[in-house]
């Protein structure tokens, strides 16, 4: 929910954390990180700018499982320009502006970014990674604090969405805030690789057999689970936590949502191994009220306004502007 976000606007209100996520990710290696890509109003962006901004972004895109090659990362590569075109050229109007971000602002920020590292030794090895100076990190700390300085005098300040607004986007958009089935379950692991022979697959089943048993004996199945579970959650009493359709491996999940709670399952067997299913509790599918979505989908939709008008903003930026484009994508 409240998952679309403008390119534009999200990059440059969050100049700093992208300087943040791009230290913290592994650097592909640029072969030829000078050459300029662009140059707006005399400023250069260089292809070392461009693909540790393609690092962060293909990282999000890696989180979602999604991987982006050929034509898509062309596209890609260009609309990520496009943005860093736009950033700079929100900072070139806020120093217009008058805003300026003190040196001690920016130590200030610098020291809360180091502590995201080990040591000092981490954090200079990560600017290694990144082909960074620590300069070139202070200069993204301050293009990122004075952007969103700017960002939020100009527009965050001056946008508001009503009860009203929100209200009829809710009852416009009432499939976003239905909550899916989702149900609580522990789990006792005896673990098999898929590749195990015949005797070995027996042996495993004998033993959950066994813990079956003390089970149906009376057992607590979860200090059964810290005792014999060989899954990470076997500390916790097999306890997995709640979950939704497809967050589960199929075998498994079928299992898990046809059971009552308390009821424990016969023997399931997936690809981790053999399985025995404890459903502790269930919440049916239902629909979020206003209530309880009121004050995020009111951020969603001022975010959203937010956006459109960034993106107007920069257009206009650039119809006076000297922006030249060279070329983008990495031979």
């Amino acid at each position: 929910m409240f998952e679309k976000r403008n390119l534009i606007a999200w990059l440059a209100i969050t100049a700093l954390w992208v300087c943040v996520s791009g230290l913290q990710a592994r650097a592909e290696e640029s072969k030829s990180p000078n050459v300029k890509v662009a140059e707006v109003n005399g400023t250069i962006i260089t292809r070392g700018e461009l693909d540790r901004e393609m690092v962060v972004v293909k990282k999000r895109f890696g989180r979602l499982g999604k991987s982006i090659a050929g034509p898509q990362l062309s596209q890609l590569e260009g609309n990520v320009l496009d943005s860093l075109i736009g950033r700079e050229l929100l900072f070139q109007a806020a120093k217009k502006n008058g805003i300026q971000i003190g040196d001690a602002a920016i130590d200030k920020q610098l020291e809360t970014l180091k502590k995201r590292f080990p040591d000092e030794k981490g954090f200079k090895n990560a600017m290694e990674q990144m082909h960074l100076s620590e300069q070139d990190v202070r200069r993204q700390i301050r293009q990122g604090m004075t952007i969103q300085q700017f960002v939020e005098g100009k527009f965050l300040k001056k946008i508001s969405v009503g009860d009203k607004e929100t209200r009829a986007y809710y009852d416009g958009h009432q499939q976003m805030f239905k909550k899916p089935e989702e149900v609580r379950a522990s789990h006792i692991l005896i673990k098999l690789d898929p590749k195990a022979d015949e005797k070995t697959k027996l042996a495993a089943r004998k033993k959950l057999e066994g813990i079956q048993k003390e089970l149906l004996g009376g057992a607590d199945f979860g200090k059964l689970a810290k005792k014999y579970s060989e899954g990470p959650s076997a500390a916790k009493g097999g306890d997995l936590g709640f979950f939704r359709h497809g967050q589960m491996v199929p075998p498994f999940e079928k299992v898990a949502f046809s059971l009552k709670p308390g009821e424990v399952s016969d023997i399931v067997v997936t690809r981790f191994g053999y399985h025995l299913i404890k459903v502790t509790d269930k919440k049916p599918e239902k629909t979020l009220a206003y209530a309880e979505v009121k004050d995020k989908l009111n951020r969603f939709l001022k975010e959203q306004e937010v956006g459109k008008a960034i993106d107007a903003y920069v257009k206009d930026l650039k119809k006076v502007a000297k922006v030249k484009k060279f070329q983008a994508v990495q031979p």
